[in-house]
């Protein structure tokens, strides 16, 4: 199923979606909205890049961010949490990973993103380049939305 297809399948099931995204920079919204007709379906996309704009904007609090680092599965999940409380949307989606080249460490390789979506958290190891990283994440979204 294409995009235009999900999109138009979330539109007739009168689904809203919001995005917080990190390593994509807002790659995942700008897909969503490059779709026709998507503003029927898309609420809210926040880029919350740096650790400050995830505990300003999202709610996530700074221990998990310091125990745990911005790329973990405990902060995507407080940032969907974070984003359920700004937006009415039926579907919630929260990206954070290393796109790279750097900031990876032997713990956290280039390539390793959370997604979570609803109530699910997804660990994906994704190779290539920084931009094929960033793909492959929306994709990965895609290919889920198309199971809703």
């Amino acid at each position: 199923m294409d995009k235009q297809q999900i999109i138009n399948n979330l539109i007739e099931k009168e689904l809203k979606i919001a995005v917080a995204e990190s390593c994509t920079g807002g790659l995942l919204a700008k897909t969503i909205t490059d779709i026709p007709g998507s503003s029927a379906c898309f609420d809210v996309g926040l880029v919350t890049y740096s650790n400050e704009s995830k505990v300003n904007l999202l709610d996530v609090s700074p221990q998990t961010l310091e125990k745990y680092g911005a790329v973990s599965k405990q902060v995507a999940i407080e940032m969907i949490n974070g984003l359920r409380k700004i937006s009415d949307c039926d579907i919630a989606i929260s990206i954070t990973g290393i796109a790279g080249p750097g900031g990876a460490t032997e713990n956290k390789p280039i390539g390793l993103v959370y997604i979570a979506i609803n109530d699910e958290v997804y660990t994906c190891n994704f190779k290539g380049t920084r931009q094929e990283v960033r793909e492959q994440t929306v994709d990965f979204v895609f290919a889920e939305l198309s199971n809703l």
